[in-house]
């Protein structure tokens, strides 16, 4: 296989870990070693950042936010804009490596670069729009108002399964509020993150830029732990496990520090006797299989009616036997690897607990063995019939398994639909326009994001992306997004002769 992309990406053999965007340090002998799940290569390495290497990258960051806060805004979105029109030129190359080091399918791969350019030009849009309110006084000759700050250094963490496209969400409209930031990539995908400051490095020295505005540090939960305990860092964004985030949650409240999170699903879309039955099957089956399972957003359990549950089933079925598996980076194919044995070993896991609970496995899994096979980590996705109570559906299993139950009512599919510990997407599929209000007002879904006559997988950057409940309760990328990397000051000024008080309090001497 041609690596054409490794060299235009300027990775090589062994790869600078730490670096503060204009200069990199490898100062450390610990290097991580990153392996395609395509094919079990070794891709290259990344040095792993030292605790001296990690002081040196935040006093850096400290430094470039006193003069990066200073630049108008436009100014920093023109910034923003330039690097979104690298990223249009290494589009090719970058979707390719985000293919072969995480596993997702060439398109896809290209399609998490096309989030990044698009998050870049919603950024340069809002680098003018950083707007406050205007509030009237009840102090006469008064004027109130209020208006953002950018708050210092954004700490980004970040999983995986979307190597580089969070990242952007956060560290593109952190750059614009006038933030730095500090970036520690997934250790099961760092090449990516290398490659991403790789791509900046050029635009940033072109334009002259401070040294410390886009910061990468690379390691494992250590490095994280080094963020979170911070408290320089006032702000930590983290993507990742519901594990993960308590963990990261609980250690910055300790420090009173802000936290932005992007935790587990467990989306459901819920199948009416009203549904369009051609939208359902590409919907759940993109859904259940893009990534191989292992988005935030895949559809975990289709709720049916049971009007149409046999019909369902039966197209499912069939459709799921014209899923090719593959190597990512061949377009033919839908679905590529999961990322690792371990996530294979979990796959395995959870298709045992499906039977022991008593789940009827309707489209068999496995590992698939042989000739384009080689790295152990290609498997079937795999179709259940369950009940939702079952402890295994109430959990986020991060691979292609996909659980079918009924219900009678939609009262009952909606409580279905809410009745597990997470909260990030939803869909109903119906042509109702009754059942579509009932799910999106406040008497149904409870999750932060909830789609008519689409499915769970996939959103827009133009709207704010998050969850409830274990999801986390972060919103990143579009919408206001933007206010949770801004401090919002109130301000008073008073243009009068006199010093009236507010509620009218009287204090005369």
């Amino acid at each position: 296989m041609k690596k054409d992309f490794l060299k235009k990406l300027g990775l090589k053999k062994h790869n600078n870990g730490t670096s503060t965007g204009l200069k990199s340090s490898a100062s450390s002998k610990e290097y991580i070693e990153s392996y395609s799940p395509v094919d079990g290569a070794l891709i290259g390495s990344v040095s792993v950042t030292s605790k001296k290497e990690y002081e040196k990258v935040i006093k850096t960051a400290q430094k470039a936010y006193s003069s990066w806060r200073s630049i108008p805004a436009p100014h920093r979105g023109e910034i923003v804009r330039q690097y979104g029109d690298e990223l249009r030129r290494h589009k090719d190359s970058l979707g390719r490596l985000v293919s072969y080091e995480m596993g997702k399918s060439l398109q896809e791969g290209f399609g998490e670069v096309q989030e990044m350019i698009d998050i870049c030009d919603f950024a340069v849009g809002l680098s003018r729009q950083l707007y406050g309110l205007t509030m009237h006084s009840e102090r006469p000759s008064h004027r109130m108002y209020e208006q953002w700050h950018p708050l210092g250094i954004v700490g980004i963490i970040s999983a995986f399964n979307f190597p580089v496209a969070v990242w952007s969400w956060n560290a593109m409209i952190a750059m614009v509020c006038g933030d730095v930031s500090v970036w520690k990539p997934s250790e099961k995908a760092p090449l990516c993150g290398v490659a991403c400051q790789n791509i900046l490095h050029k635009v940033l020295k072109a334009n002259k830029v401070p040294e410390g505005v886009s910061c990468i540090v690379n390691g494992d939960y250590k490095v994280g732990e080094y963020m979170s305990t911070d408290k320089r860092i006032p702000l930590v964004s983290a993507t990742g496990s519901t594990r993960m985030g308590k963990i990261v949650a609980a250690t910055v409240a300790a420090r009173l520090g802000r936290s932005l999170l992007e935790l587990g699903g467990n989306n459901a879309i819920i199948i009416t006797p009203n549904a369009d039955m051609n939208i359902v099957l590409i919907g759940a089956v993109f859904g259940a299989v893009g990534t191989c399972g292992q988005r935030c957003t895949s559809t975990r359990r289709l709720i049916i009616h049971e009007s149409v549950y046999d019909e369902v089933k039966k197209k499912l079925t069939k459709a799921y036997k014209q899923i090719k598996i593959g190597n990512p980076l061949n377009p033919k194919n839908h679905v590529g690897p999961l990322i690792d044995k371990d996530s294979v070993n979990n796959y395995l896991n959870s298709l045992d607990a499906i039977k022991k609970e008593g789940g009827k496995i309707l489209v068999k899994g496995g590992v698939l063995e042989g000739k384009g096979y080689e790295s152990g980590c290609y498997v079937k996705p795999c179709v259940a019939e369950v009940e939702n109570h079952y402890d295994i559906v109430q959990h986020e299993t991060f691979a292609p398994i996909l659980y079918l139950m009924k219900y009678k009512t939609i009262e009952e599919a909606v409580a279905m639909q809410n009745d597990v510990p997470q909260g990030l997407s939803s869909a109903i599929m119906t042509d109702s326009l009754k059942e579509a209000e009932l799910f999106l007002s406040a008497n149904g879904s409870d999750c932060g994001i909830a789609n008519v006559n689409i499915g769970t997988s996939g959103a827009e950057i133009g709207g704010a992306f998050g969850g409830e409940k274990e999801t986390g309760g972060g919103r990143e990328s579009g919408s206001d997004a933007w206010k949770a990397y801004m401090r919002r000051q109130t301000n008073t000024i008073n243009y009068s002769k006199e010093l009236p008080l507010a509620q009218g309090i009287k204090f005369d001497l």
